[in-house]
């Protein structure tokens, strides 16, 4: 049996979601919760095979999650499921950590596909981002961005494009005002932009944030 918990604000969807796996005879939902924190608290628990964490969240947003999580429980998969179009984030958190990438919006079915497999320890990637990797690979160096950040500077960057100061994303991250600075500057000549504003319309602009 695949213990799994859902980890989303909205109660109709995490409700949604359980009952969609409820016929699955190999997949139980053995955990509800709304925030980061509550995820982690699921994470030190040890008490799930897999956790299906939603990118946004009241308290932190999902990329903050997803990168304490796997400080904590590395061996833990994590299946990030989001309203965001997969093109946009999946091969982005894929490297940050997650098992996975879920689009809200996909087929039911891909879900307990999805379950299986990264609970298996293998990664799922649906057949729109393996297309668009095979894309990438194609291009050559015609990579977003984004997609140039390491594992902090994204992190650090969500944070900027959501238009927070350098001592509150460094609060938020338990990081130094100076070190938060140092991301800022690296992300801002990794993409070339010249202000907070640029990665806010970037990141708007790329369905990265709403």
């Amino acid at each position: 049996m695949i213990r799994v918990a859902i980890v989303d604000d909205h109660v109709v969807v995490r409700a949604g979601l359980k009952h969609l796996l409820s016929d699955e005879l190999d997949i139980d939902v053995v955990a509800l919760a709304g925030t980061g924190r509550e995820a982690l608290e699921i994470a030190r628990q040890e008490i799930v095979d897999v956790i299906l964490l939603d990118i946004a969240l009241p308290d932190q947003n999902g990329i903050d999650t997803l990168a304490a999580i796997k400080a904590r429980a590395p061996a833990l998969a994590v299946l990030m499921v989001s309203g965001y179009a997969e093109q946009h984030y999946a091969t982005t958190v894929i490297r940050q950590g997650a098992a996975g990438y879920l689009a809200k919006d996909c087929d039911p079915a891909d879900f307990a596909e999805a379950i299986r497999i990264v609970a298996s320890g293998r990664r799922y990637i649906s057949r729109a981002v393996a297309q668009e990797l095979a894309e990438g690979l194609l291009a050559g160096n015609n990579t977003l961005g984004h997609e140039q950040l390491s594992e902090r500077e994204f992190q650090v960057f969500l944070h900027l494009a959501k238009g927070q100061g350098v001592a509150q994303i460094a609060q938020s991250i338990c990081l130094s005002a100076k070190t938060i600075s140092t991301y800022r500057a690296r992300i801002m000549e990794k993409m070339c932009l010249e202000s907070n504003s640029d990665l806010t319309y970037y990141a708007l602009k790329n369905g990265l944030i709403t």
